[in-house]
């Protein structure tokens, strides 16, 4: 068994992430394993889908000569907290910051691989505390004739704040 697997008879899962060291009460519902802050805390969701964009990238020489197109979706889990507020968009993750963000990485100069975009995309994204968890998937279009895409999805997380 891997280290940190959990197993019984029928399902085997990974660990969650351990919240222990936020400031989020931390007690476990009753005859489970799952912190009752997992279930309590109302989470949006915040997502960028299909953003195409032209940006330098790639470690093949061809690639670094000009632009290639690339698709960019994200996916934000965002804690409410109170909520939408007197429908103020100050009170909520906006997605035109995401946007706004994500061309700005996008033509902040070349990068050689889609690994490093995601995570900078990523790291854009848990910049706001109010973001648990990010899937950042990263799509170069125009690499293969016969596939529409290759790429790259990652996942992470805002715990420790």
């Amino acid at each position: 068994m891997t280290a940190g697997l959990k197993q019984d008879a029928k399902i085997t899962t990974l660990p969650f992430a351990d919240l222990s060291h936020t400031d989020l009460p931390q007690t476990d519902l009753p005859g489970t394993d799952v912190p009752d802050t997992d279930l309590a805390v109302s989470l949006r969701r915040v997502f960028v889908r299909d953003m195409v964009m032209h940006t330098s990238i790639g470690v093949y020489d061809h690639e670094k000569e000009a632009p290639q197109r690339v698709r960019i979706n994200l996916d934000l889990a965002v804690l409410e907290g109170d909520g939408v507020q007197n429908d103020d968009i100050s009170t909520v993750l906006s997605y035109e910051d995401l946007v706004v963000g994500t061309r700005r990485i996008c033509q902040d100069g070349h990068v050689n691989l889609v690994e490093t975009l995601g995570e900078k995309l990523a790291d854009m994204c848990l910049a706001d505390r109010r973001v648990r968890k990010v899937i950042v998937r990263v799509e170069k279009l125009d690499v293969f004739e016969d596939v529409s895409a290759v790429g790259v999805e990652i996942e992470r997380h805002n715990i420790a704040r």
